[in-house]
């Protein structure tokens, strides 16, 4: 793994020798290059000894050996890391300036190139700033979003620079093999709205980021992905097909409409089991009684209609349980007719709905278990997907 990392000047410079470490860890070469105004919070000497090699500044080069550095970098390096991304380099990035040694370098770099922002919680809801990270989004630049915590400024929000595992695991991601290749695959994603009346409706609190991460992730190596996603707040992943739908019924229509050709499907929604029998037609009057009396009926289960259809893909269902967690999922398995099964604990407020960290328990239909320990959305998906790739039939 040949990397260069371009640091940019903003507080969260201070991170980046840690960064540097775990990513030398992870078997990469890294090589840095600084803005001057980065040299304010991160000194080039303490980069130049973790990283093991001397660090860019200037933009001529070295003047003793003639070298452009920006073009021999070009050359060697397979993935330009810029972390952290202040607001002022994504805009040069997003209109093409190249007025020091880094965004120099950005111009020449002509393979994948991932950008962590990082900044106070009003710079990154801009809309010069949004819109610039769109530009890049939509220009192929991988966007690693920031978290939401403390802030420099002692507020709080969105504009953190990502955690540094978090980074690591998505450097790691760009790295792992096609094992993916040449396969079609369908994920579902977040939860489902069941209406009332025309401005009331029942859900769940799924975010759909773990399913969006599995999409990402096997498109990442080198499925072609569909994805079917309920009512969220994300952004659709680069590269996959995506049909947005509302109510399980809707989702149940789109999953079978895609269904032909696809060989895994990967059922991470939080689909309503149950939906009201009739959808008033006029909002419902609080001063029509005291109770309201709703009548459900069951949702298309659409687990027993993957498993029915021919050619069968391989069937991964999820599990999100408060209690019981193995004995539910077990039971799951075998009624769904699923080849894997996903559980997670959902009463555990770190990992369940809305977090940004899972940690799963994986439950094959040969009885096998593996615990995916709590982690990144991200590394657990792709640790599912080790396990689809193990358990596979062999062509």
């Amino acid at each position: 793994m040949n990397i260069v990392l371009g640091v940019t000047g903003g507080i969260a410079a201070y991170k980046t020798p840690e960064l540097v470490r775990r990513l030398r860890d992870a078997g990469a070469d890294v090589r840095v290059i600084l803005t001057p105004n980065a040299t304010r919070f991160v000194t080039p000497l303490s980069l130049a000894t973790v990283s093991g090699h001397g660090v860019i500044i200037e933009q001529w080069g070295d003047p003793e050996t003639g070298a452009v550095d920006h073009i021999e970098l070009a050359r060697w390096a397979e993935l330009l890391l810029i972390a952290p991304a202040t607001a002022n380099f994504i805009a040069k990035m997003a209109v093409g300036i190249a007025d020091d040694a880094l965004s120099t370098y950005a111009i020449a770099h002509r393979r994948e190139i991932q950008v962590a922002p990082a900044m106070n919680w009003s710079m990154l809801q801009h809309p010069t700033v949004a819109q610039n990270i769109e530009t890049l989004r939509n220009r192929g630049v991988e966007i690693i979003d920031p978290a939401s915590g403390p802030l420099a400024e002692g507020e709080e929000g969105p504009g953190r620079l990502a955690d540094i595992p978090v980074i690591v695991e998505r450097v790691q991601q760009h790295f792992r093999p096609k094992d993916l290749q040449g396969r079609a695959v369908l994920v579902t994603a977040g939860p489902t709205r069941e209406p009332i009346d025309p401005v009331r409706f029942f859900s769940n609190r799924s975010s759909g980021k773990m399913g969006y991460a599995i999409a990402e992730a096997a498109r990442r190596r080198g499925a072609a992905v569909t994805l079917v996603s309920g009512p969220t707040s994300l952004s659709a992943p680069i590269g996959v097909n995506v049909t947005r739908v509302t109510t399980a019924s809707q989702m149940h229509d789109a999953v079978m409409q895609n269904l032909a050709g696809q060989q895994i499907v990967i059922k991470a929604a939080a689909v309503a089991d149950f939906a009201p029998a009739a959808t008033a037609a006029q909002k419902i009057k609080k001063d029509q009684g005291n109770e309201l009396t709703l009548t459900l009926q069951k949702s298309p289960d659409i687990l027993s209609s993957i498993a029915a259809s021919s050619p069968r893909p391989f069937i991964v269902a999820f599990a999100a349980e408060t209690e019981s967690l193995e004995e539910n999922a077990r039971e799951k398995l075998l009624r769904k007719k699923a080849d894997l099964i996903v559980a997670n604990d959902v009463a555990d407020p770190s990992i369940g709905f809305d977090s940004d960290q899972n940690e799963v328990l994986v439950i094959s239909r040969d009885g096998t278990t593996t615990r995916i320990e709590k982690s990144s959305k991200l590394t657990v998906a792709n640790r599912i997907l080790d396990l689809v790739v193990e358990h596979l039939p062999r062509d």
